[in-house]
């Protein structure tokens, strides 16, 4: 009898212990959604984490990316040549997928798989982009972020800008703010602004790869978040970033290190955004050519991944790299391509 009413004590203390657990578990999980609601009303200004080795003064170094903009014009991306020329890249890069090539002479220096499907992840903000300077009349017009915008972004760990919900911002800010600091939030907001929708907008960008001849890329979002469907090549992300650079804003923007966005209510100094690429490269980082500019990317799906140009006496190359290792795989890579397969 009392071994009985032991096992029921003790069968008690169990369940009551459980029923602790669980309410604990719950009130966690409660508290770390009221914070990321906070966050997603009340965000900070972004800061550039301490791991990316930011280089002391590098305002002195590079206090703005000077670039040679190509006068207005229809620019048609023509496809590339492979001939004996080609080389192999092989074990030389760490990325699963590589190519490099001159874009005067539309010449294939080096490829790693450059033709098989890849995800873009970050990359495709540059899509977003062409997308967005093509269809802005004003660029100077304004657009009121929403937590409808800002708060999934935040639950789905997202990178953001940093603009709060109710603040509002010109258009030309949120173009930035899509390329260097990578912010997700900044290309919803301009697909709403322009289509009313990230669907209709990314029917925009799909249309523009047709136009562009892209054989092998499919885009679902307007941000990069991983997605089966959501897909390029480094073939056709470099033609990509090749269309790009022949648009004046497209390029600057590409080619930005710092950029302080307009004073606001919200934060009347501005937000400093960043080049996530800048940040881990010098311009003069390679002997006898300069880094001109590029998007990074990456998602668990995609790996580490880069699209990049630069110019050597005179000519100008594109480099894209994808599925790295780490993120600085991609910085290396580039790095690699451009010393060992440029003329």
């Amino acid at each position: 009898m009392k071994t009985k009413k032991r096992n029921f004590r003790y069968d008690r203390l169990i369940i009551f212990i459980a029923i602790i657990l669980i309410i604990i578990f719950i009130i966690y999980f409660s508290i770390l959604g009221i914070i990321k609601i906070f966050k997603a009303l009340f965000p900070k200004s972004p800061e550039i984490a301490e791991d990316i080795r930011v280089i002391e003064d590098y305002n002195k170094l590079l206090p703005s990316i000077q670039v040679s903009v190509p006068e207005a014009q229809e620019y048609t991306v023509t496809h590339l040549i492979y001939d004996d020329n080609t080389k192999a890249i092989g074990s030389n890069i760490n990325s699963t997928y590589g190519i490099v090539y001159c874009v005067d002479d539309r010449q294939v220096l080096g490829r790693k798989s450059s033709q098989e499907r890849m995800y873009p992840a970050s990359m495709t903000k540059v899509m977003s982009l062409i997308v967005a300077v093509e269809n802005i009349l004003d660029l100077n017009d304004t657009f009121e972020m929403t937590f409808e915008i800002i708060n999934p972004l935040y639950l789905q760990n997202a990178t953001v800008t940093g603009l709060s919900s109710g603040e509002t911002v010109p258009l030309i800010d949120l173009l930035y703010g899509i390329i260097l600091p990578s912010g997700a939030d900044a290309t919803d907001a301009i697909a709403q602004y322009i289509c009313g929708s990230q669907d209709e907008f990314v029917k925009l960008m799909n249309k523009k790869a047709e136009e562009l001849g892209l054989i092998d890329t499919h885009f679902t979002n307007t941000s990069g978040l991983h997605d089966p469907n959501h897909y390029t090549t480094a073939y056709d992300m470099a033609l990509i970033l090749d269309y790009a650079i022949h648009n004046e804003t497209c390029r600057k923007i590409l080619s930005t290190y710092k950029y302080t966005t307009t004073s606001t209510e919200q934060h009347p100094n501005g937000i400093d955004f960043y080049s996530t690429m800048f940040n881990k490269v010098r311009s003069d980082q390679i002997d006898g050519m300069e880094i001109l500019g590029g998007k990074t990317g990456y998602t668990y799906e995609a790996h580490h991944c880069l699209a990049s140009f630069a110019e050597k006496d005179g000519k100008t190359y594109i480099a894209v790299t994808g599925y790295g290792e780490n993120k600085y795989s991609p910085i290396y890579d580039m790095i690699t391509l451009f010393e060992d397969y440029t003329y």
